[in-house]
């Protein structure tokens, strides 16, 4: 049947066959162009709607100067605008990818608007540099510590080796920032700060997990700093 189509089609006038190739290629030319134009409005929807939050000002707590606030898209599968229901402590977290950067991950969770390969957000991510970025208001829910996720604030770390062992930079500004998040919301730093491990049984974050010391350690930083901050306004 092919071939005999094909030797219709020789057998027509050059013309004829001319003007058919001419038509093909239009129409597939129209073709592209309207899914190309569909495909390209998603792109750009997803676009303006990050500049429209980019200008939302308000992350819904008294953020420090420390903490640069860049909203992620809302979407279903990693911003989906739920509201917490009250805040009772603070989940802790590693990125679990050695050497990425913040603005990395920030990439990787504001992405999955478009890539729907997973569930996966946090509030803050601090980087290794000890940057601190606030990707979502605090009066909405981060799909990041599972039966937790309705009423904590959940920090994600970057850290340099697969061991997940926090730099100086990082480590300082994650003291720093739960010591403003537990004034701010009157939580206790050695009850109501909490790793991911303590929800779940996740290795995370990691190296918090496999040095118990450390863990305690940081808790105990965070209560001093609290502290020294508390004599200093007195």
């Amino acid at each position: 049947m092919i071939r005999n189509t094909i030797r219709k089609i020789q057998s027509l006038p050059l013309w004829v066959r001319i003007v058919c190739a001419l038509l093909t290629v239009i129409l597939l030319c129209t073709a592209f162009f309207f899914f190309g134009k569909r495909f390209g409005a998603r792109i750009e929807n997803i676009v303006n709607e990050e500049v429209v939050l980019s200008t939302d000002k308000d992350p819904k707590w008294n953020a420090p100067d420390y903490v640069k606030y860049e909203p992620i898209v809302k979407n279903e599968y990693s911003r989906p605008g739920t509201y917490l229901s009250e805040i009772n402590g603070i989940v802790v977290h590693y990125v679990a990818n050695p050497g990425t950067t913040a603005e990395q991950n920030r990439s990787y969770f504001n992405g999955l608007a478009v890539s729907k390969e997973t569930w996966a957000s946090s509030h803050f991510l601090i980087g290794l540099e000890g940057e601190v970025l606030q990707l979502m208001p605090l009066d909405e829910i981060a799909y990041c510590s599972n039966s937790r996720n309705d009423d904590t604030v959940s920090i994600e770390c970057c850290h340099p080796e697969a061991d997940g062992k926090f730099n100086d930079e990082t480590y300082k500004s994650l003291v720093r920032l739960l010591c403003d998040l537990c004034r701010e919301y009157d939580l206790d730093p050695l009850t109501q700060i909490i790793r991911h491990y303590d929800v779940t049984g996740k290795l995370c974050p990691l190296w918090f997990v496999e040095h118990e010391d450390d863990w305690k350690a940081l808790l105990t930083d965070v209560a001093a700093e609290m502290t020294e901050y508390e004599a200093g306004e007195s």
